[in-house]
């Protein structure tokens, strides 16, 4: 037998979705699209600090604006030596 409807359960709000480039901070995922890269190829930059990072909890996130100094440069070299 089918329970009828509850309607004074509610659902939890919506995440508020802001683009990556309104964002403080982003996830490695959104990092690497911003710069047009692998994942990996982040990773390589966060390991060589040439990318910082912040961490919140578990959660690793690289601050928009050092993405932006960072994508302003040239980088001749390669990612992975």
């Amino acid at each position: 037998m089918m329970q009828p409807f509850n309607t004074t359960q509610r659902k939890p709000p919506a995440r508020a979705t802001i683009p990556a480039e309104e964002k403080l901070l982003v996830s490695r995922g959104e990092a690497a699209q911003l710069l047009s890269i692998s994942q990996r190829g982040l990773d390589y930059l966060i390991a060589n600090r040439k990318v910082p990072i912040r961490r919140i909890g578990g959660r690793v996130l690289i601050p928009v604006a050092d993405l932006r100094k960072y994508a302003r440069g040239d980088h001749p070299e390669r990612i992975v030596a």
